[in-house]
């Protein structure tokens, strides 16, 4: 089996995770940013959206799919892209999340990550299926956030912005422990609920939570 030359593997590593970007500079856009957002899934907590723009000659070291990545390696990443990349942060909580629905949640943190990114992009790389309409000409990828620098680069800022808000919930609601499943919905997380019932950041229209809630009441008229 030919291994290939080591000299010459990085680089074409870097232009392939750049392959999106550099198409859309080809095609006459400036500033492209990748956008990505992290917490669909959960019973409890804001979705949060994040909004980066790469700048020229920055190195993409590790950063990949935040999914693939450490806690560790996450939070080193985050500091880096934050101290050296234009950023912008979307956050919708689940007051939102209930009265518009996850999917419209989601696209409203999206729109306000690209709106808060200090450097205005004109074209976007959103990571996903075809998302709405976001004012500005973008292009879903399936995957993109280990296929783009820019998708992999939200969604480390999305994922750690988000799981440091769950962090902090811990402390004012330490008996759901979402220090440690940041709120999605595994086994402990749904014994604490049949224990506790839901509490303030918990996503009422969500099957599990609502189910909880409606055998919470059924019990107080008995």
């Amino acid at each position: 089996m030919l291994i290939p030359d080591s000299r010459f593997l990085i680089p074409y590593l870097i232009m392939d995770i750049l392959f999106y970007e550099n198409n859309a500079h080809t095609r006459g856009y400036t500033i492209v940013a990748g956008i990505d957002e992290a917490g669909r899934g959960p019973l409890a907590g804001p979705v949060v959206a994040a909004c980066v723009v790469i700048p020229d000659g920055f190195e993409p070291g590790i950063i990949t799919d935040s999914k693939k990545l450490t806690e560790k390696r996450r939070e080193e990443c985050f500091e880096r892209i934050s101290a050296e990349c234009a950023v912008g942060v979307g956050i919708v909580g689940p007051d939102v999340i209930d009265e518009i629905n996850i999917l419209q949640a989601t696209y409203k943190a999206m729109r306000a990550a690209a709106e808060n990114c200090p450097i205005c992009p004109d074209f976007l790389l959103i990571d996903g299926n075809p998302a709405a309409d976001m004012g500005i000409p973008a292009m879903s990828i399936v995957k993109g956030d280990a296929k783009s620098l820019s998708i992999g680069a939200a969604s480390i800022i999305a994922k750690v912005t988000r799981d440091r808000i769950m962090t902090e919930a811990d402390k004012e609601y330490p008996e759901y422990g979402f220090a440690k499943h940041k709120g999605y919905g595994t086994a402990a997380h749904l014994r604490a609920l049949e224990r506790c019932g839901a509490c303030p950041i918990h996503r009422m229209s969500f099957a599990p939570v609502r189910e909880v809630t409606l055998q919470c009441k059924l019990t107080e008229l008995r």
